[in-house]
């Protein structure tokens, strides 16, 4: 058992070598393509004029530059997007809070003048009962909070 678990191991590991080289020989192919091209369009620029030789090397800079501008331009595209999505998302999230912020200020006028006498009766209990409090049941969760802050 632990040997044909060692094997399969050793197999997933081939395989990904495998994969691996497999990968590189398409990058080394595509290089060597490349190096060729460069190395054509290299002696075909040697037997130009002095002053051909500049106007192509001018073209084949003008060319590259081109290309990393477009490369350029869709990196920022994507960065454009990305900010329009996560201002979007902040939006939500604002309006969020604020909702939350507003159900939690939110309370009912009884509520406030029963939480009122609370905070009075808090006061005076605590001078002569040094900690004593009275409260209702449902206002636990508020009173907590309170003490809280």
């Amino acid at each position: 058992s632990f040997l044909r678990l060692l094997e399969a191991q050793l197999q997933d590991e081939r395989r990904e070598h495998e994969e691996e080289v497999e990968v590189l020989r398409k990058e080394m192919n595509a290089m060597k393509e490349e190096m060729e091209k460069q190395q054509q369009t290299f002696l075909q620029t040697l037997q130009l004029s002095p002053e051909a030789q500049w106007n192509f090397g001018l073209q084949q800079e003008i060319t590259r530059l081109t290309n990393e501008n477009l490369d350029l331009k869709e990196l920022l595209e994507k960065l454009e997007k990305n900010e329009k999505k996560l201002k979007k998302q902040l939006k939500i999230y604002m309006k969020k809070v604020q909702d939350f912020e507003a159900s939690q200020a939110v309370v009912p006028e009884g509520r406030r003048q029963h939480e009122r006498s609370v905070q009075v009766a808090v006061q005076r209990k605590e001078k002569h009962f040094q900690g004593m409090l009275e409260y209702c049941k449902e206002d636990e969760p508020l009173l907590i909070r309170n003490l809280i802050t």
